[in-house]
């Protein structure tokens, strides 16, 4: 199924990470780092199709060796907590071959990245998948963050942009020092730019689909900003999908299935309201029947009709019980004519709407809650491993030895704790139980909102035999009628 996944961040020293690591890790190869004089090695990592670098014109051609590049990253970066590069990880369509894949990205990268001076390390991964699971191909994506200047030198990040005041004089702060803005040198880490990639990626995938005759698209935009009244699943990783493929049930996993089962009815119902909808704009426009028309008495006679061709007693009395029981239920919900019908459906649709954003609210609250638990577990998990780095300058080889066997953790724990501080928590604390409490909660009143669904969907298969059975009666007559005026003509 085509699928969209654009997800960017950054590689930072303060997060304990190494582009050097980063780096190897992505290509699955062994590079040595002067920075911290370590190797790391992972050419046993399997499911690494293809790792190329991409060089703008101006670029020094050295830097196409990877192990050349980063090295000169993490040299000319000599803050202890400096931002190092950009890292992408962006999905690849299984609809399209490897090679179909590998030649997308590669344009992309050219025409997205490497036209705006950017230097890229990409590498294509197809992790194996047992048992007939779904494939997931990708690609990483590291570019570094400062820019290469005309001449190929490293260049700055940001620029001083000083404050004037209305004598176009620079402003002073309480210290004596100049009031300035750090104001970046390139518009690669701004939010109107990753738009723009995330749009550009999309478009060269669908370009591919159209000319593949493919039905399939991605898009880019969430389903609210497409205007789809659809509640999004959660992005279950890689860890969570090879769980479910061998029949070990996640909460992730049973939670989208609850979502795409409430999507499936919300769908459904939206269905046969558009068509009942239809149906009485037609019999109002193209059979000109009064819209006061009782639907008691058309139904009525539609069973008499019936009985009148009826083989046998017996389907004569069952006809005699099902037209009983469905004017009874036009009895119980007040519709006596058509309009009142028109108003009924009308309603139904206006309780689905409300519904559906209730869902949705509750939906993005839950997926907020959960989050938040899964990263209070990895912080509790993972915060030990960090408080037992070895301090600076007491240890020599002893800290860079353990940063290198924790390296995995010690990133993961950075990860979740800038998570946790973007996360605008009360007070900054860690409240899991108290989250725990609330998502039970939210879940219990996410079911009660669902089951409000079931009678809406009961109560519309009832009114489509109703339909179906007036529709048959109504167009039969309006045949008739033309058939004697025809016969009269």
């Amino acid at each position: 199924m085509a699928l969209f996944h654009f997800h960017a961040t950054q590689i930072k020293r303060s997060a304990g990470q190494s582009a050097i690591a980063s780096a190897a890790y992505r290509a699955g190869e062994k590079l040595h780092s002067e920075y911290y004089g370590e190797d790391s090695d992972y050419t046993k990592k399997g499911g690494v199709i293809c790792s190329e670098i991409l060089l703008p014109s101006h670029a020094p051609p050295e830097y196409a060796d990877r192990q050349t590049l980063w090295n000169a990253v993490e040299k000319i970066e000599q803050h202890p907590k400096a931002q190092l590069a950009y890292s992408f990880d962006i999905a690849l369509q299984n609809e399209f071959s490897i090679e179909e894949n590998i030649a997308l990205a590669r344009q992309f990268l050219l025409e997205q990245f490497v036209s705006r001076g950017m230097v890229v390390d990409f590498a294509v991964h197809a992790p194996d998948k047992k048992d007939g699971g779904i494939s997931n191909p990708h690609f990483h994506v590291m570019c570094p963050i400062r820019p290469l200047d005309e001449h190929g030198r490293w260049g700055n990040k940001q620029r001083r942009e000083y404050l004037l005041d209305e004598q176009g004089s620079r402003i002073r702060d309480e210290a004596g020092n100049y009031v300035f803005n750090a104001v970046p040198t390139t518009d690669w880490g701004s939010p109107d730019t990753l738009e723009h990639w995330r749009q550009a990626w999309a478009e060269l995938c669908n370009g591919k689909f159209a000319e593949n005759e493919f039905p399939c698209r991605i898009d880019n935009r969430s389903y609210e900003r497409q205007g789809i009244e659809q509640l999004s699943t959660v992005h279950e990783g890689p860890a969570v999908r090879q769980m479910e493929e061998r029949g070990i049930r996640t909460e992730k996993g049973n939670l989208n299935r609850w979502i795409k089962a409430t999507n499936d009815m919300i769908r459904n119902l939206k269905k046969k309201i558009a068509g009942l909808l239809d149906w009485l704009k037609e019999i109002k426009e193209e059979l000109d029947v009064p819209q006061s028309a009782g639907i008691g008495q058309l139904l009525g006679e539609y069973y008499q009709i019936r009985n009148a061709g009826a083989y046998s007693q017996k389907a004569q009395i069952g006809n005699l019980k099902q037209y009983s029981e469905e004017f009874a239920f036009l009895q119980d919900k007040g519709i006596l004519t058509l309009d009142q019908l028109h108003a009924l459906v009308s309603d139904m649709s206006g309780t689905i709407h409300t519904t559906n954003e209730a869902l949705r609210k509750k939906e993005a609250k839950m997926k907020k809650l959960k989050e938040l638990i899964r990263l209070a577990e990895d912080y509790t998990r993972l915060k030990p491993v960090v408080d037992a780095i070895p301090q600076k300058g007491s240890f020599g080889k002893k800290r860079e030895k353990y940063m290198a066997e924790h390296d995995s953790e010690i990133s993961q724990f950075y990860a979740v704790k800038r998570k946790l501080d973007n996360a605008d928590l009360p007070g900054k604390t860690l409240t899991p139980k108290a989250w725990q409490k609330e998502l039970d909660t939210l879940t219990g009143e996410y079911a009660a909102e669902r089951e409000k669904l079931n009678p809406i969907y009961a109560d519309l298969k009832k009114v489509r035999s109703i339909q179906y059975k007036l529709d048959t009666y109504l167009h039969d007559k309006e045949r008739q009628t033309q058939r004697k005026k025809q016969h009269e003509l």
